[in-house]
């Protein structure tokens, strides 16, 4: 880390020794023109790699125009980008509300819950991970994040991942709402058991609890379908997008249902940047590359592809390889920091989930080659 780095910025995020001035395709690039294969995405942001010849030319096209237009005043941007993402996710949800990250798309979610139900208990699921700002933080799971901040906010209770008993007791008529990832993400990629995410769906709508699904990782085709509740047959109350749905500028999306959407009065909870025509057009873009299918084909292939070279390692070390898609994670019985220090000293990039899962979320433009490249070079690490 630089001098100035050390001097001018909080210090909170770990130092992974290496500074990127460019990105092509699917590797980043460093200040000496090395060239490091990305199969992190920035944490799932840059879905689509960088330079995209489609995506980015929109980007700036509309940087050329108007970046930002507050939401009291009309964007047919923002109103296209709205109706496509209603298109694109279906099932109840119908109007969209445009925030700037994951986790302020968490905060709304919570937000109108409350207004909608009048209720302040929440259920969420142990091992997830729904963000830190403090509402989000509050959906979120374990000690690491939480308990300097305690206490949070209202009353979230979290259940055991899997277990259907703890939701049949704990789902009341004083509960707002259930929060619940497709797939675990920063918990350690753990895709749910047979039949659990149905089950807390059918439970919800006998007692008429709303279902907040939280799609910012696992959304906008990471896992083969454009939303990984689709799997399931969820038709949630309220969904949460993120990360790579607008190309890369930051973006945070809450798509409610229209009984939700008629509860929310005027000037109770606005976002000054929120819906702007740049994030919008990078939206539209973005939703424009899944028309045909073949991309999610494309994901599910690769993800198969990557999964199956996976689980050949063979190793001590090695506890478990899961994922579905392009989700996928490398669980080890020790911590991952060596293994991911030995991928980048070969110009691989992957990051961490929890202290000892590799995980992997690589652009969808990630091909037969580039995986057999990091195949080989994990089995020197665990020869």
């Amino acid at each position: 880390m630089d001098t100035l780095t050390k001097n001018y910025l909080v210090n909170s995020y770990p130092n992974r020794g290496v500074t990127f001035v460019a990105g092509e395709g699917m590797y980043l690039i460093g200040k000496n023109g090395e060239k490091y294969l990305d199969l992190g995405s920035q944490y799932g942001v840059s879905v689509f790699g960088y330079r995209h010849p489609r995506i980015t030319p929109n980007l700036i096209s509309q940087l050329n125009k108007l970046i930002n237009v507050h939401g009291s005043f009309g964007s047919d941007v923002r109103t296209e980008a709205a109706k496509k993402l209603v298109e694109a996710c279906g099932g109840r949800v119908s109007r969209v509300f445009f925030s700037n990250s994951g986790a302020e798309a968490i905060e709304t979610a919570i937000k109108f819950a409350k207004l909608y139900t009048g209720k302040l208990r929440f259920l969420a699921l142990e091992n997830s991970y729904h963000g830190k700002t403090l509402g989000a933080l509050s959906a979120t799971s374990g000690e690491k994040y939480r308990d300097p901040f305690m206490p949070l906010v209202w009353n979230f209770i979290h259940l055991p991942f899997g277990e259907k008993k703890s939701i049949d007791e704990n789902i009341n008529s004083d509960t707002a709402a259930v929060i619940i990832e497709p797939v675990q993400g920063e918990g350690g990629i753990y895709p749910p058991p047979a039949g659990y995410l149905e089950y807390i769906q059918k439970v919800c709508r006998k007692r008429g609890v709303l279902l907040i699904i939280d799609e910012i990782q696992t959304g906008v085709g990471r896992t083969g379908r454009f939303l990984a509740s689709e799997k399931h047959g969820l038709t949630p109350d309220i969904i949460c997008l993120g990360k790579g749905i607008a190309g890369g500028v930051p973006i945070g999306i809450t798509l409610v249902s229209e009984a939700i959407a008629l509860k929310v009065p005027l000037h109770i909870h606005t976002s000054t940047f929120g819906g702007n025509p740049l994030a919008c057009s990078g939206i539209i873009a973005v939703l424009k590359e899944f028309e045909d299918g073949q991309l999610l084909s494309h994901i599910k292939k690769m993800g198969n592809f990557f999964l199956t070279e996976l689980k050949k390692l063979k190793h001590p070390k090695i506890v478990d390889t899961r994922g579905i898609g392009l989700m996928l994670g490398l669980e080890l019985n020790e911590n991952v920091t060596p293994v991911l220090k030995a991928l980048q000293q070969e110009k691989i990039i992957a990051i961490p989930a929890g202290s000892n899962i590799v995980r992997f979320l690589p652009p969808y433009l990630i091909t037969e080659k580039e995986i057999d490249r990091v195949i080989k070079e994990l089995k020197k690490i665990f020869s």
